[in-house]
């Protein structure tokens, strides 16, 4: 992640493996808080598909990586940050995206747990008041190679272009 481009090369990502069995565990309990309420938030049919869905391996991975944005980082000196305060996140969501390509090219899936409350995950870490958690990621061997991703093959979205347009 130290080769990801980021503004003003802040390089704001703090990235936290998980292994305590006791933290990953209490994240899997407030994925599991915060996935029954969205999934309350449909009606009886949708609520069955969504639930159908596996939307994390939070109990499955091996790897469990907490990335969080210091948004007090001094890199930088606030280059392009001044106009674009998001450019920080974004950057640290570079970072991530850099990992999750490495990891592809070895075969190693990622998932992505968005499904979680941020304050309960950065209290169970201990982590500082200026890191935001930016994502947390599970990695490890998938159980099946799919070109097709979960949410179109069990016909939860459909596949939309994301052709550019030229103006």
């Amino acid at each position: 992640m130290d080769f990801s481009p980021s503004v003003g090369n802040s390089r704001p990502w703090r990235v936290l493996q998980v292994e305590s069995h006791d933290a990953r565990a209490r994240i899997a309990d407030n994925f599991e808080d915060c996935n029954a309420r969205a999934a309350a938030s449909y009606d009886s049919d949708a609520r069955r598909d969504y639930l159908a869905l596996k939307l994390a391996g939070l109990r499955e991975a091996p790897i469990h990586i907490a990335v969080f944005t210091d948004e007090g980082v001094e890199e930088g000196r606030e280059l392009g940050r001044k106009t674009m305060p998001e450019t920080l996140a974004y950057s640290t969501v570079m970072a991530m995206h850099t990992l999750w390509l490495a990891a592809r090219a070895e075969n190693i899936g990622v998932g992505w747990v968005s499904i979680l409350d941020p304050a309960t995950v950065a209290a169970i870490l201990g982590t500082p008041r200026t890191w935001s958690l930016t994502g947390y990621l599970c990695l490890g061997y998938a159980e099946e190679d799919a070109e097709t991703p979960l949410l179109h093959k069990t016909g939860w979205q459909s596949d939309t272009s994301t052709d550019w347009q030229i103006v």
